[in-house]
């Protein structure tokens, strides 16, 4: 199914109506920096054509390129995106702040637009001069300002201050204001770029209210945010914009859920590359310099390396064992570097020796991205007692669920003697990330359920399966 066609009729759309926007094949190229054109004259641009024909392609850059998006009257209309995907340059285009240069952009009805914060506002005049001036210029009269000005300012929570100058404002005073006075223009179609991000959350809930106010009243709004949980909660559809072009647009659960699958591949490809440079950057060899390892290994001596010592990356060792190879990997057994909270994880140890050994420990150690350990264990503390190592091999140590909160972490393996000597130490050369849909603060996601007696009603209950774990419940 095409991504424009409407399945269902959201409540306060009108899908027999012509479209509130209308994008056709719309490309936006700006011209860079370019010594063999730097005194290309506009006379010259206007004989030989588009100025962009007589511009080699290394000298454009395509913000956008063939993008065809409807959205209906009366939808809310979700835009996600890396930074740097094309997702402002798009709602400048809609909003008329620049132009396509090439393809068709057609908006019915009023727009406001709120893309940049203060965008309009003259930093040396007062903000009740500025409500004036940029009420106007979206289209209201002065008695129209004057009626909603008491509004305008309330909302935005800025009595005290209205009459000072906007330069002494904060990035989140220009915020409310900027939008306050987008919102009581009443417009048509309201255009709004990732400006919440910087309110504070009692006014970003003020913020989202009204954006439900709007949406109840069939207004139509094209959101721009990095906030999936806004999306999927507001949105009636979303487009994914990537590199300049449109990669799904749709139901916004499978938008989001595409989207966030190519940001897990991004991040993938660039803890793996840092990885590589990490160990690559020290060589093969052990350093033989006699380090004393942390006891977040189990390891004799020392006191907690997180608190007495920096979290300094690095191998050392006798070198009488080594260890060749780490890895991560999945339920599936395929190789990561990220998992979600509660996910299974296997690390795997593979190791070669110089000589047969019957004294040995493998250890692992988690650190949080600040040095704080996390985590610590090895084969000693859980009482193996060791008999020969020799040749080669991998060791394993299973987790059925990473428990941990979000965040990156870093790992460290060894193998070395009862007495804490390592044989091979490393510390922090392997890192892997973890995502949830929760909130959870401190180190830990521990396994709970809630419960509730008496006069407790919930609209939707929370919870996640808990996959690994033993009763398979849903755990809150």
């Amino acid at each position: 199914m095409d991504g424009n066609q409407r399945p269902n009729q959201v409540q306060g759309q009108d899908v027999g109506s012509p479209p509130a926007i209308r994008m056709v094949d719309v490309t936006k190229q700006y011209r860079r920096v370019a010594q063999s054109h730097k005194f290309l004259t506009l006379k010259s641009a206007f004989v030989g054509g588009n100025i962009f024909k007589l511009l080699r392609p290394d000298e454009v850059f395509t913000a956008l390129e063939g993008i065809s998006i409807d959205v209906a009257r009366g939808e809310t209309f979700g835009v996600i995106g890396a930074n740097g995907a094309g997702k402002s340059t798009l709602m400048k285009i809609i909003a008329g702040i620049t132009k396509a240069t090439t393809g068709e952009v057609e908006v019915r009805g009023k727009i406001s637009a709120l893309i940049e914060l203060g965008a309009g506002f003259h930093p040396e005049i007062s903000g009740r001069e500025n409500v004036y001036i940029n009420a106007i210029m979206l289209g209201l009269t002065r008695k129209q300002v004057e009626e909603r000005f008491d509004d305008i300012v309330a909302f935005a929570e800025l009595e005290e201050f209205i009459d000072a100058p906007v330069k002494h404002y904060s990035s989140g005073m220009y915020m409310r204001l900027g939008f306050s006075v987008a919102i009581h223009v009443d417009p048509d179609v309201l255009v709004i770029d990732e400006v919440l991000a910087v309110g504070d959350e009692s006014f970003v809930h003020k913020c989202l209210d009204k954006i439900g106010e709007f949406k109840r009243r069939g207004k139509t709004i094209l959101l721009v945010t990095h906030g999936m949980e806004t999306v999927r909660r507001l949105c009636d559809r979303a487009a994914w914009i990537n590199q300049g072009k449109v990669q799904a647009i749709g139901d916004p659960p499978r938008v989001i859920d595409s989207y966030l699958e190519w940001v897990a591949g991004q991040e993938e490809e660039e803890m793996s590359r840092l990885e590589r440079d990490r160990v690559s950057g020290l060589g093969q060899g052990v350093d033989r310099s006699s380090k004393q390892p942390p006891d977040e290994l189990g390891m004799q001596g020392g006191e907690d390396a997180s608190v007495n010592a920096p979290y300094e990356v690095g191998r050392w060792g006798s070198g009488e064992a080594t260890i060749d190879t780490v890895r991560l990997l999945d339920a599936v057994g395929a190789p990561r570097h990220v998992f979600t909270t509660g996910e299974p994880v296997t690390i795997e140890i593979g190791f070669s020796l110089a000589k047969v050994l019957e004294d040995f420990v493998f250890g692992i150690g988690v650190f949080s991205a600040d040095g704080v350990s996390c985590y610590g264990t090895n084969t000693d503390i859980e009482r193996f007692e060791p008999a020969v190592l020799e040749g080669s091999g991998v060791a394993r140590i299973q987790i059925p669920a990473m428990n941990l909160v979000p965040g990156t972490y870093y790992l460290d393996v060894a193998i070395h003697r009862r007495d804490g000597q390592p044989y091979d130490y490393h510390r922090g050369l392997y890192s892997f990330r973890l995502h949830s849909p929760f909130g959870d603060v401190g180190v830990a996601r521990l396994p709970h359920r809630w419960s509730f007696e008496g006069g407790v009603r919930w609209k939707r209950e929370g919870g996640i399966p808990l996959d690994a774990g033993s009763s398979g419940e849903p755990l809150g």
